[in-house]
């Protein structure tokens, strides 16, 4: 089990100056696993992907990621190790073209995979191959996110961290980013997923879990998460 194990993270806490915002978290996700992370706004989602990832300075608890102990890695650390991440915000270089943003993170794994090429990232998002001349800030909302997760995937990660992958975008634009994100989970990538739509989340996990107030309440596979009786409270749904 430890061999398979990318992601182990025990006992997180993390604070925000005197904010305490996670109370002792612990997140496992297996190789080309796809854990689904719920809670209501505000219950700490947000931060103990941050925290996994580096952002956060004020942590405690361990991460081991990949076998390593990057407890008190930098984000630039943890990208290193294989870990691509979404962000909320969506990243994208504003006054690079669509075709820059894709090629200047182009890279292969650290096992040697070159699978998600600049080829295949044109097949999975068409509506980007007709925009490889475009700055970013030409793009639309949705656009964007194609574009961010397109150039998470050209890093050949051997995990990819998607926090509100399809926030505030058209009904035609998210189901075609959750069409992507079954193709990625396909395909053998470990998967964080964070989205609103927790019904979307269960149906492309493996295992979820549930925060509240920064809390582990619930967690199991995505079909005993999905049955919970307690699932709608804590999700306020």
């Amino acid at each position: 089990m430890a061999q398979s194990l990318i992601v182990d993270a025990r006992g997180l806490h993390a604070w925000y100056g005197s904010s305490h915002v996670l109370h002792g978290v612990d997140l496992q996700i297996e190789r080309g696993e796809t854990v689904g992370l719920l809670g209501r706004n505000g219950m700490g989602k947000s931060t103990l992907i941050r925290t996994l990832l580096g952002h956060v300075a004020q942590r405690d608890g361990s991460i081991t990621l990949f076998g390593q102990d990057a407890s008190r890695f930098k984000p630039h650390e943890v990208a290193r190790l294989g870990v691509a991440y979404v962000p909320e915000g969506r990243g994208v270089f504003p006054n690079l073209t669509v075709r820059e943003n894709l090629v200047m993170a182009a890279r292969r794994g650290l096992d040697g995979r070159d699978d998600w090429s600049f080829e295949r990232v044109m097949e999975t998002f068409p509506r980007l191959k007709e925009r490889l001349t475009n700055l970013g800030a030409q793009l639309s909302g949705g656009e964007q996110q194609m574009l961010s997760i397109g150039r998470a995937l050209m890093t050949h990660p051997a995990l990819i961290v998607l926090d509100e992958a399809t926030e505030g975008l058209a009904p035609l634009i998210v189901a075609e980013i959750w069409r992507v994100i079954g193709e990625i989970r396909a395909s053998g990538i470990a998967t964080l997923i964070v989205d609103r739509d927790y019904r979307k989340v269960l149906a492309h996990s493996d295992h979820a879990l549930v925060l509240q107030k920064g809390q582990v309440v619930l967690q199991g596979t995505a079909d005993e998460v999905a049955q919970s009786a307690a699932l709608s409270g804590y999700l306020g749904v």
